[in-house]
């Protein structure tokens, strides 16, 4: 995985995580304001595909009717089986029950 200095493109990273089926996609979500950026005490609502995301940052990701809110793990080299992407992000419910398996909140 990638360093703790780098960061990668919001839209990039939903893509490779298998948020999003493919980049414009992802893009267009952002755009729309679908993704929100949890770094330390700051919060905001992301507005352009660009923005950079690293590693220990929380993403709320609003895909049609439903949220999911994951902390990015990994940046990704690529986008791989959904085996690999799942190992980018932690849901809160990881954290409970120690799963790896992607669910959504609400």
């Amino acid at each position: 995985m990638s360093g703790t200095g780098e960061s990668v493109r919001v839209d990039v990273w939903m893509w490779r995580a298998r948020f999003f089926k493919t980049r414009a996609l992802a893009a267009r979500a952002v755009e729309d304001g679908a993704a929100r950026l949890a770094r330390g005490a700051e919060s905001r609502t992301l507005a352009k595909p660009s923005a950079q995301i690293r590693l220990g940052d929380g993403l709320t990701i609003r895909r049609n009717d439903k949220f999911y809110t994951v902390q990015v793990l990994g940046l990704g080299a690529r986008r791989g089986p959904a085996s690999e992407a799942r190992l980018l992000y932690a849901t809160a419910e990881d954290a409970l029950d120690g799963g790896h398996q992607a669910r959504q909140t609400d």
